[in-house]
């Protein structure tokens, strides 16, 4: 591709990018060179069939003649929140070098176009380290904050770690030696931070090319019944065949549609020059239907002659197509099966301690324990003694009926707004006394910590009954405490990793909370990225 100009390179390098900061900068360069640039993933859970978006963007960086550094952002991966134990963290960033080169090997693109690197390899450095010191007393914690909010796991009270993440972020561009950072929209508070704070370092200020968010292939009503709705680099033909059966695809629906989100950003982009996406079907519906450009596949699903079985049997082929050699070099090489299973090894079954009654005792801190249940306010006044705390009956669906709770909430809902308002409460709290009134229970917010604090009940879906349980997918066995021991802080440690993401859905270690019976998604209405409590 060295005979690409100027021009045409720019135009694959920013082909189906959500946004770009930088463009002048970007022009200028390429007139001159060719563009460096990297691209860091936090060496943390699994990779699986999504990571093919940025992969497949790297693919057009590459064909543009650009020099690609990939960063196996290790230490990242660490601080956020410890999402990968430090035992483990040189066993997932082997399997992430292994797993992301196949990748790169199954679409064709050269390894030898790639450079790949450690963040522990430079981050631990005395230039480095110094210069974190040099950031920290320039950034306030606001602004650190702020930077991560879409990124970093957000708690009540979070950890420094979490904090130095933006900055450990913003001095890899320039210890990396680019012009340019790649990652999904979500980064942009990230590299707005690094274009404010690098500067005044004394440091260039880089360009910014950032992916567009796209819905997973699972689609926001994949079957919670599937222990793992994603689809695994390494899971077999069957298992991927039932997990797309089971993929929302609505008919005519081209926006919250991660089949087609999948076909665009990934298996247009890898088309050979003549190639036409392919949807095979019998005479009697119509014969084998082909697409030269996206637009007319999404055109042709949008007027629903393309039906969504019809879309997900074609994906499914073109997904075989990309894993097969992935998964034949896996199979084939012992070393990287062993590697798989001890960067993540599989759930054990627990062995759960017997009291002297022999009755089982559970000690295991696991979200099964919390007794989450829709409730409905049938009653609210304001505290007669607490000018901020409003006192509530709410039917949680108990047979001596409606419940006490007391709530923070004077100051940020209206009382008008709380009368016969649906919420999620925490049944199995020890009941405290508030200013003379006992609370059993506790109802749950999105709450914000900007100047501009924002404090929400969450919502339960509309379908959703008092008294419904609400369970966390992929962690629906097991019954909950009759009441949480205070002493072991259970709640406590639980809900650090209660948050509200991006989207506005409730999750628990990115997993969503679920209504048990209705299969209804927990949500808030304005707040996002934000912790729960």
């Amino acid at each position: 591709m060295s005979n690409l100009t100027a021009e045409e390179k720019h135009q694959l390098i920013t082909r189906n990018l959500a946004e770009w900061l930088g463009d002048e900068k970007l022009k200028a360069i390429l007139k001159e060179r060719d563009l460096k640039l990297y691209w860091g993933t936090a060496t943390t859970g699994r990779p699986h069939i999504g990571y093919f978006t940025p992969i497949s963007k790297i693919a057009d960086f590459l064909n543009a003649g650009v020099e690609v550094t990939i960063l196996f952002a290790d230490l990242h991966a660490y601080l956020d929140n410890m999402k990968a134990p430090w035992d483990l963290l040189a066993l997932r960033t082997q399997y992430y070098e292994a797993v992301i080169k196949s990748m790169l090997k199954s679409i064709g693109v050269p390894l030898d176009k790639l450079k790949f690197i450690k963040g522990t390899d430079y981050q631990l450095s005395k230039e480095y380290t110094l210069d974190m010191y040099r950031l920290s007393s320039t950034v306030t914690e606001h602004d650190a904050k702020k930077a991560g909010a879409e990124v970093v796991k957000q708690v009540a009270s979070p950890l420094l770690s979490g904090l130095l993440y933006p900055g450990l972020q913003a001095l890899d561009e320039q210890y990396l030696g680019v012009d340019a950072q790649f990652g999904g929209v979500d980064q942009r508070k990230i590299f707005t931070f690094s274009e404010k704070y690098l500067p005044i370092l004394g440091y260039e200020k880089r360009i910014h090319l950032m992916n567009p968010m796209i819905p997973g292939l699972a689609g926001s009503k994949m079957s919670s019944s599937e222990e793992d709705s994603k689809i695994d680099l390494l899971d077999n033909a069957g298992a991927i065949k039932k997990k797309l059966k089971k993929a929302f695809c609505e008919p005519g629906n081209i926006v919250d549609n991660g089949i087609l989100a999948f076909s665009k950003h990934v298996i247009y982009p890898l088309m050979k020059a003549g190639e036409k996406f392919l949807i095979s079907r019998t005479a009697e519906f119509g014969g084998d239907a082909t697409f030269e450009k996206y637009e007319d596949l999404e055109a042709s699903f949008a007027k629903e002659d393309i039906h969504p079985g019809d879309l997900k049997a074609a994906v499914e082929v073109y997904i075989n197509k990309l894993l097969d050699p992935i998964r034949k070099e896996f199979a084939n090489d012992p070393n990287l099966k062993t590697l798989c299973n001890k960067a993540y090894p599989p759930p054990g079954k627990e062995k759960k301690p017997q009291n002297k009654s022999n009755a089982p005792v559970n000690d295991a801190i696991v979200p099964s324990r919390l007794d989450l249940r829709v409730g409905k306010i049938v009653e609210v006044v304001k505290h007669p003694d607490a000018d901020s705390l409003y006192i509530e009956k709410i039917d949680v669906g108990d047979e001596s009926g409606p419940r006490t709770i007391v709530s923070g909430l004077v100051n940020f809902v209206p009382i008008e707004e709380m009368q016969d308002r649906m919420v999620v409460i925490i049944a199995n709290l020890k009941p405290v006394t508030f200013r003379g009134v006992k609370s059993q229970g506790m109802v749950l917010c999105a709450s914000t910590a900007d100047d501009d604090k924002k404090v929400e009940p969450l919502r339960p879906p509309a379908n959703a009954t008092p008294g419904e349980q609400i369970v966390i997918e992929g962690h629906e066995d097991g019954t909950p405490d009759e009441v949480l021991n205070p002493k072991k802080k259970i709640w406590e440690q639980l809900s650090v990793d209660l948050l509200v993401d991006a989207k506005g859905d409730a999750v628990w270690a990115e997993k969503p909370l679920l209504t048990k019976v209705t299969r209804g998604k927990i949500t808030a209405d304005t707040v996002r990225a934000a912790p729960i409590k």
